[in-house]
């Protein structure tokens, strides 16, 4: 008993050096650190989930039980009389789902036409060897500095000038304007400095030698875009996709400036509807859950890409 008694203070002590040492300090820190970040993340992410949910949940809700809500967590969660009376009312106030399919197609055709676009003039910028081409890149960089507003009156200006072609039952019937088209909604947003940046970024990134290899065995610089750049730029097109699609979907002011035509506009000038005579803001928000939720969807479906495309750019940077 006194040999194990006289053991006991050293086996303490042995204990407390242990829990002393470096590395345990280091773990421990480590997990408080990892804590911290992770309760962050949780408060940031909140401040943009909470707007969204209150939304959502308040789109089934009627305008009654919306303000006596507020203020409460009742608001974030469905409870109540929850209906979907609300969308009802949003297709027979407004014709949505003609505003969303016009969205739809301005959304398609800017993506479309820029992803296209904009990687060709990317590759020729990175990959082809030619005078001035830096400069053309710096010249495209500082469009970003120039606010949309500050060029929009000029630009109705010039459109308004410009031709449109359409097909009607007996031909091709040329008008004098491109006001009130889809194309007016299209053309001006295709070329686009940011993702032509993200394009001439990435293809400077494939060796070079893929090049010269192709081209000895005889493929030109079309063959070379098709079968070897465009196959290695998922994530970049999957990043580009999404930068251009969400001012596309959202864009406001200009159809608003370009387009008088009720059957031409899109789901953002479709909202000044409900705030005409006496607003409903049940039908308010499930008018908003209408459109954001394809832009969710598609965000959802390509983050992966998205997120690999950004981390490459950065551990570039």
């Amino acid at each position: 008993m006194t040999t194990i008694s006289s053991e006991l203070p050293d086996l303490e002590s042995a204990v407390d050096k242990a829990l002393d040492t470096p590395g345990i300090g280091r773990a421990a820190s480590k997990r408080r650190k990892k804590t911290l970040t992770y309760v962050g993340l949780v408060a940031a992410s909140s401040v943009a989930v909470f707007p969204l949910l209150f939304m959502m949940f308040s789109s089934l809700k009627p305008d009654s039980q919306i303000f006596s809500d507020l203020g409460t967590i009742r608001a974030f969660l469905p409870i109540g009389d929850l209906s979907l009376d609300n969308y009802v009312g949003v297709f027979q106030r407004v014709p949505a789902a003609r505003f969303l399919m016009n969205s739809v197609i301005v959304t398609v055709g800017i993506v479309g036409c820029g992803l296209v676009v904009n990687s060709m003039i990317g590759f020729a910028i990175s990959r082809m060897r030619w005078k001035g081409k830096n400069v053309i890149l710096s010249l495209v960089l500082a469009t970003l500095m120039v606010p949309f507003e500050t060029i929009a009156v000029p630009l109705v200006f010039w459109v308004a000038k410009l031709p449109h072609v359409s097909w009607v039952q007996d031909g091709f019937l040329l008008d004098q304007s491109l006001l009130n088209t889809y194309s007016v909604q299209i053309l001006p947003f295709i070329a686009n400095a940011l993702a032509i940046f993200l394009f001439a970024q990435h293809f400077s990134d494939i060796p070079k030698e893929i090049d010269e290899a192709a081209r000895v065995d005889g493929a030109g610089w079309w063959t070379i875009y098709r079968k070897i750049a465009v196959p290695l730029s998922g994530p970049t097109f999957a990043t580009v996709a999404i930068i251009t699609m969400l001012p596309a979907w959202n864009s406001y002011l200009w159809p608003l400036m370009v387009v008088q035509e009720e059957e031409l506009r899109p789901v953002s000038v479709g909202m000044q509807y409900f705030f005409q005579l006496n607003p409903v803001w049940g039908e308010i928000m499930a008018y908003g859950t209408l459109i954001t939720l394809p832009v969710l969807m598609i965000f959802v479906a390509f983050q992966r890409s998205f997120v690999a495309s950004l981390a490459g750019t950065a551990v570039k940077g």
